[in-house]
């Protein structure tokens, strides 16, 4: 944490006229980030906001999904902005890859729920496992957003023309997390959850890197 902050300091410095003539856009997307985060994860005072995003439900891990992908998708695009004055005017690429990625976060946070379900219900948190079960959400609700997912991949691929080893790269840890999905049906341990799922993300961004080495 330390670290983040020396870092995050060290490029306001550098970067504070660039931060401060942002275009409006810029700041809405990053103001839309923070607040979304900070809802989420209780970071205003009680006194100020007792409303948090974590509470909401069927809501929760689609903020989870959208802070993420937000991370992955857009903060790049501005951190481009501010150190090189490059504005990133692609919208339709933009629009299906955060799509795409938005919907594999938001998978990976529902099947954490699966995880959390017990403690979820004592709670009466009204997570998607807790309101509809185990096999209803894994076939109602995993699967179909996975597939929404994948639909954004083949318009973003088409758009930008990709090959089939960059098209299979980057379909397979869908292929992977439809499969872990379907697998849920039976309750896994604790460290099932902690490897398997978090691997997922990790196995995503390094079908992404492999992707890109077949960029000509």
């Amino acid at each position: 944490f330390v670290l983040c902050v020396i870092l995050a300091v060290n490029l306001l410095y550098q970067n504070l006229h660039h931060f401060l003539t942002l275009p409006a856009i810029y700041w809405a997307a990053i103001i839309t980030v923070v607040v979304a985060a900070a809802l989420y994860y209780g970071l205003l005072p009680k006194s100020f906001l007792k409303f948090n995003l974590r509470n909401t439900g069927w809501l929760k891990a689609f903020v989870i999904g959208f802070v993420w992908a937000c991370c992955a998708n857009v903060l790049p695009l501005i951190m481009l902005k501010i150190e090189t004055g490059i504005d990133y005017h692609d919208s339709v690429l933009w629009t299906w890859l955060f799509v795409k990625n938005w919907m594999f976060c938001t998978v990976n946070a529902i099947i954490f729920d699966i995880k959390d379900y017990p403690t979820d219900a004592n709670k009466h948190l009204r997570t998607f496992v807790v309101r509809y079960g185990l096999r209803k959400t894994i076939f109602s609700i995993l699967i179909p957003l996975l597939l929404v997912g994948l639909i954004s991949l083949g318009v973003f691929a088409s758009y930008k023309d990709f090959g089939l080893p960059q098209v299979l790269c980057n379909i397979f840890p869908f292929l992977l997390t439809i499969y872990v999905a379907y697998s849920m049906h039976r309750r896994k341990n604790i460290l099932y959850y902690l490897m398997v799922i978090d691997g997922l993300i990790l196995i995503k961004a390094l079908c992404g890197i492999l992707g890109m080495q077949f960029v000509h």
